[in-house]
């Protein structure tokens, strides 16, 4: 099939036809791709996959994989070897740049949970690449890879939570590798990760990532099975470790790094029983977001605290984060405001899940405190989110949503508000979700239009008018436009897999 160019406002619809190829691979059905009710059991054949992977060169690794895949290689199996090959040759420091061969498995998999049967095998495909990219630059760096476990070092398995702890409390890098391959051996997925969601927000080094990845390695973990979990979490446990080049001990100094989660200790008391119970209110979100645009760390914080006391809902303060994190991006659109919505969305997904009251208290207050350290000293320009003016397409239906993505490589301020038109009217974003997904396949050059895109359109879904509708409007200051150039995954996807 000959490429076609998007054009106007055809973009999104042509797109729609582009992949067609993609039908010579097995399709992965919705039920494959679902986390399993069972943990997954791989065969004695992962390790050999995963060296695979690890050992075939850049240039061949997409071709190696479609052909066994086209021999009946699973998509878990494909999952699982990205995952491992990554803990295991991939470093986790810092807690970016080249280890997003890892982070942003997870969001591969979203991107393919919510596609179409048909369009499941690509973003694999594109993370098998990006692996391939991370190793080089793993190897050029020093060619880190994680050791055998030492068994003579574990701690007894009465002893191995509070060895965990203490090693973690403690930045001991050693201590805390042992402590979790014997606390792994006898500690359920749920257990762990409410452990480990705590030390993921403890501090603000690698501007968020930390949290990220406690996330998605136990989301991943959910997909390809608890038995890869020992390597997995040790990586976890080395990544959070991180000192982002610190020379002294985070334990015995005061930096500002840390400051946050000292402060927030002595609120968590200080916030009522009952505060989960709390009564959605539009106006307290708008105080989340005042204070976001000029507000101190501290100060968002204690609005945090006040709020829950004065009775507002946990689910009005996260519309308020949400939304900040999507002004910011509006503002100074870039890396470090597209992590203040993909940590947000990390601390969602654990508030939603951890048991701990204490944990969950926790996870709000931090949220508010970082956020205003991805702003940073840039001063408020006066573009808030939450007095875009919705501007009605000129088109309907699927032609208003390629209008939209055609509208992103002139104006972005106009697209945004063209969003806010379209969903004026509608009960949910499919149409246009499906369209921003296919434009990461066809044009995605890097893991954060993975990790972006998976974190807003699952975001989106859960908050309320006319919060959602306004985050989903700040995305397109992120997303790619239909005019931008097609990335060179798709025609070698083609080529791997025997397309024409």
């Amino acid at each position: 099939m000959k490429r076609r160019t998007f054009l106007g406002h055809s973009a999104a619809l042509t797109a729609l036809g582009e992949l067609g190829f993609l039908s010579r691979l097995p399709v992965v059905s919705a039920q494959e791709a679902t986390v399993p009710t069972h943990m997954v059991r791989f065969d004695a054949e992962i390790e050999p996959l995963v060296r695979l992977l690890e050992e075939t060169p850049r240039e061949r690794v997409l071709e190696e994989f479609g052909s066994r895949i086209q021999r009946g290689l699973s998509y878990r199996e494909v999952l699982a070897a990205l995952m491992l090959a990554g803990v295991r040759s991939v470093q986790p420091r810092p807690v970016g740049f080249k280890f997003h061969a890892v982070l942003v498995v997870n969001s591969a998999h979203l991107a393919s949970l919510a596609s179409p049967d048909s369009d499941r095998w690509l973003p694999i495909f594109w993370a098998l690449d990006q692996f391939k990219s991370s190793q080089a630059a793993n190897v050029r760096e020093g060619n880190w890879v994680m050791e055998p476990v030492e068994e003579s070092k574990l701690p007894l398995a009465h002893a191995a939570r509070q060895a965990f702890i203490d090693a973690m409390d403690n930045w001991d890098e050693s201590a805390a590798d042992a402590a979790i391959v014997s606390l792994v051996r006898h500690s359920s997925a749920h257990d762990l990760f409410e452990l480990f969601t705590r030390y993921g927000v403890r501090d603000f080094r690698d501007i968020g990532h930390k949290a990220i990845y406690v996330a998605n390695s136990f989301r991943t973990l959910e997909v390809i099975g608890w038995q890869h979990a020992e390597p997995v979490l040790r990586s976890l446990a080395y990544a959070l470790l991180d000192r982002s080049g610190a020379n002294v001990n985070p334990a015995q100094a005061d930096l500002p790094a840390d400051r946050p989660f000292r402060e927030n200790q002595e609120r968590l008391a200080k916030v009522r029983d009952g505060w989960t119970a709390g009564k959605m209110d539009g106006g307290a979100t708008r105080e989340v977001l005042q204070t976001l645009r000029a507000g101190s760390s501290s100060d968002a914080s204690q609005l945090t605290l006040d709020l829950l006391n004065r009775g507002v809902s946990p689910q009005s303060l996260f519309e308020g984060c949400f939304d900040g994190a999507g002004e910011y991006l509006i503002q100074a659109p870039g890396i470090v405001s597209l992590h203040a919505m993909t940590f947000t969305n990390a601390v969602h997904y654990a508030w939603q899940r951890v048991r701990s009251d204490e944990t969950r208290r926790l996870l709000l207050l931090q949220n508010a405190a970082f956020l205003p350290l991805y702003r940073g000293g840039r001063a408020d320009n006066g573009v808030h989110i939450d007095q875009l003016e919705p501007v009605m397409p000129s088109t309907k239906g699927d032609e208003a949503v390629a209008e939209i993505f055609a509208e992103i490589g002139k104006d972005r301020l106009t697209a945004a508000r063209k969003v806010l038109g379209y969903l004026k009217d509608r009960p949910d974003a499919r149409a246009f979700s499906d369209a921003a997904r296919r434009l990461v396949f066809m044009k995605g050059t890097n893991s954060h239009d993975y990790k972006f895109s998976s974190a807003v359109l699952e975001d989106y879904g859960q908050l309320s008018r006319p919060w959602r509708d306004q985050l989903l409007a700040s995305s397109v200051f992120y997303f790619r436009g239909s005019g931008e150039r097609d990335n060179e995954l798709v025609e070698r996807v083609r080529s791997a897999v025997g397309g024409s």
